[in-house]
């Protein structure tokens, strides 16, 4: 990378430390904290969240006639989802190590959280948990892809892409070749991660 980018790049990582703040300032006015790891709410917000609750047969006797009849297509996913989690998870088992590559960690990308919220019902707990199984998968998966490009093939592409993954920012220009080399023997030569 050109001292331009770094600097950029440099720039982006503060903005995103400011943003990291100012969420934990937006936590802080909801009343909550983590402790162990699970968000805590004081006792008066947990109460008034239960209040805010739809009972489970209003949210499904009240629910679109479309939502109803697409809900299968939806829940049908968990099929392809499941299989691709199960193939990524072993693909990157079996390779990370053999290349040197470390490993992403899944418990990082899949978040469960959301079912300690009292205002939702338990469809509406069901519904996040599957969301965040989807998201945080696809996430988790193009973190692998991400890293496993940035091994074979650290090259920027000649058009725009949307939504470049992290390790994209320290790809090589599209056509210079003798930078592609020289990222390539400094792989071959760093050493072995878990």
């Amino acid at each position: 990378m050109n001292e331009k980018i770094d600097e950029l790049a440099e720039h982006i990582h503060a903005l995103q430390l400011e943003l990291e703040a100012e969420i934990a300032k937006q936590s802080a006015a909801l009343r909550y904290g983590l402790e162990h790891g699970r968000a805590v709410f004081e006792e008066e917000i947990i109460r008034r969240h239960r209040e805010l609750q739809t009972r489970l047969s209003y949210y499904v006797l009240h629910a679109k006639p479309l939502v109803v009849l697409t809900a299968p297509v939806i829940y049908f996913l968990i099929v392809p989802l499941v299989l691709l989690d199960v193939c990524v998870s072993v693909y990157q088992a079996v390779c990370f190590p053999a290349y040197g590559i470390e490993k992403v960690k899944r418990r990082e990308y899949l978040v469960f959280d959301r079912s300690h919220l009292a205002y939702l019902n338990a469809l509406e707990k069901l519904n996040c948990a599957y969301c965040s199984y989807a998201n945080g998968l696809i996430a988790y998966v193009r973190e692998i892809a991400g890293r496993t490009e940035a091994y074979w093939c650290p090259i920027k592409h000649a058009k725009k892409l949307a939504g470049a993954h992290e390790q994209y920012r320290s790809f090589v220009a599209f056509g210079d070749a003798e930078a592609y080399r020289k990222r390539i023997e400094e792989l071959e030569h760093q050493p072995e991660t878990k």
